[in-house]
């Protein structure tokens, strides 16, 4: 049994954790802390969960958990996941996993140094939508891979206060759902993209509302992302990979079982395909309970999470911006 620890009452948590722990007799949450008792407190009775600590390190040393799922800002991953594996406890970490690459290389080296797992929050990749879109563009049926183009924009954050428009919170749309279409492009080519060039709309200092950047991968294919959460915009998630001979379109690999569609376009014939609405966040449920179990690393491990960073700080560097927790801001 996975018992878990909840580090701060975030409102990711029940989605990404909770509400999958109640479907899994494999898992559970047993204890939760935040920076206001008040706001653990309220938030372990509405979820039903039965121990509330007095702070984060509380929660790492509980008796009750042997994993922690870390939801924190981005600027307090490292600190804290860092902490609990030490502790020897597990770690479930929100994406991005850390404020830079190097953040990054010292949560994974933590993760190996004690034995066991350190699981980057990409719940998408185990879903079987994007792992049947990775068999698609493995099989050649698309002949040679040209491009793939991949984009998450969302309707902006206008709430001055957000921690995703502060740089001090490793802030900006790139760490927060920029971060997608970079992950899509690896896991599908699963090579690492070197980015030719960026450009980057900034609101408060040194924050990206709107990156998008173009990437080389080997096999001279080419690819974009666009993360954007400017005001006014939409919702869109979408990934196209266009081959010598076809395309395929996934549109919403973020969160499928809100609604998605496989296109695959070859020939002039097109196939749409579906699957099922099992929640993302169950499936990244399985693969965790999967690798504790196994002592097996999953896909998105901290090694993989470390790879990400390294795209994220290039892309920070292409458009002229600073890599998070960089010079005064760092919090760790």
């Amino acid at each position: 049994m996975i018992s878990f620890g909840i580090l701060g009452a975030a409102d990711i948590a029940p989605l990404a954790l909770i509400h999958p722990c109640m479907n899994e007799p494999r898992a559970t949450v047993s204890v939760i802390g935040a920076r206001s008792q008040d706001n653990a407190t309220g938030f372990a009775r509405y979820h039903k969960i039965p121990n509330v600590a007095g702070n984060y390190a509380e929660v790492i040393n509980h008796e009750s958990c042997n994993a922690i799922y870390n939801p924190l800002p981005i600027s307090h991953h490292v600190e804290w996941s860092i902490a609990a594996l030490q502790a020897g406890k597990h770690v479930l970490c929100e994406k991005s996993l850390a404020s830079n690459a190097e953040q990054a290389r010292r949560m994974a080296t933590a993760a190996a140094d004690n034995g066991l797992i350190l699981m980057d929050a990409f719940h998408y990749r185990y879903h079987p939508l994007f792992i049947h879109a990775k068999k698609i563009y493995d099989s050649g049926d698309l002949g040679e891979i040209q491009s793939i183009d991949a984009v998450f924009s969302v309707s902006g954050i206008t709430n001055p206060d957000d921690i995703r428009l502060n740089f001090a919170t490793a802030g900006g749309v790139t760490m927060d759902i920029g971060c997608y279409p970079i992950s899509w492009v690896r896991h599908l080519s699963e090579a690492e993209p070197d980015v030719i060039s960026a450009n980057a709309i900034v609101g408060p200092p040194n924050v990206d509302l709107m990156l998008e950047a173009s990437m080389q991968l080997p096999g001279d294919i080419k690819a974009s992302i666009l993360g954007d959460m400017r005001p006014n915009g939409r919702f869109r998630a979408d990934i196209v990979v266009t081959g010598s001979l076809g395309t395929m379109t996934v549109v919403n690999p973020l969160a499928p079982q809100m609604g998605h569609r496989l296109t695959i376009e070859i020939g002039g014939e097109r196939q749409d395909l579906s699957f099922d609405r099992r929640p993302s966040y169950s499936y990244q449920l399985d693969a965790f309970i999967q690798a504790v179990k196994t002592d097996t690393p999953p896909l998105t491990d901290g090694e993989d999470a470390v790879k990400q960073m390294m795209v994220i700080d290039q892309c920070y560097t292409a458009a002229g911006l600073p890599k998070r927790g960089a010079g005064n801001a760092e919090t760790n």
